[in-house]
Formats: structure tokens, sequence, C-alpha cells
């Protein structure tokens, strides 16, 4: 999942969605989310709110990542709301982008992550 900035109200709301959700532990699906915030704010944030998954800094060089998966906004400098399932054999079997400014509906993520089976 990449997000535009830690501490903002809709990432905090899509991420708080998915922490909580029983279907990501249940699914076996390692979640982990990016921005290019700086190392020290993502784990300010994560610290803040109890994230128990990997909050990965694309910060430098700023916004490599974002770009190689086609979610960097050059206008702002951030990433854009991207979702992407990617099966353990590296390849992306899901997809979503979201406007900015709007929240990715979670029932999306809830559609994607029970298409995911769950591990014997």
């Amino acid at each position: 999942m990449c997000f535009p900035f830690a501490f903002s109200p809709l990432c905090t709301a899509e991420l708080d969605a998915l922490a909580a959700d029983p279907e990501v532990a249940a699914r076996g699906v390692q979640l982990a989310a990016v921005s290019c915030d700086p190392v020290p704010a993502l784990r300010a944030f994560a610290d803040a709110r109890g994230y128990r998954f990997p909050l990965l800094s694309d910060f430098w060089p700023h916004g490599a990542l974002a770009r190689a998966l086609g979610v960097f906004d050059h206008a702002t400098g951030t990433a854009l709301r991207g979702s992407l399932l990617i099966d353990p054999g590296g390849v992306v079997r899901w997809s979503v982008l979201q406007e900015a400014g709007r929240l990715r509906p979670h029932a999306l993520h809830r559609q994607a992550l029970q298409a995911v089976p769950s591990p014997a």
C-alpha cells in the first residue's frame, strides 16, 4: 500500500482499517505501507498508532519506489493512494489507485483479501 502522508486523517483511517481487519492475518498476508516520509516520521507514526506492520520510507532517492510503481505525484512530491496485492512469487495479483483526497474503500481491500487462499 502506498500513501501520501504519515499522520494525515485519510491515511490514518485507511491504515487503521487494514491493521484491524482480521482477514489480513487469517489469509497470511504481509501488510506493508510505503510513503515518501522520512524514516523518523514513519517510526513516530507507527509508534503513535501501534502498527505492527512495516512502514517503509521512500524518502531517498525521493519517490523512487512510487515512481517505479507508477504512483508518484510529481505536483506534491508524494505517493498517490495505491494498493497492490503481490503473491509470494512477486506477481501483482490485484491493484487499485485512488484519486487524491479520497479514501480507498475498505471493501475493495476486503474483496482482494478474500480472494487469497487461507494458509493450510
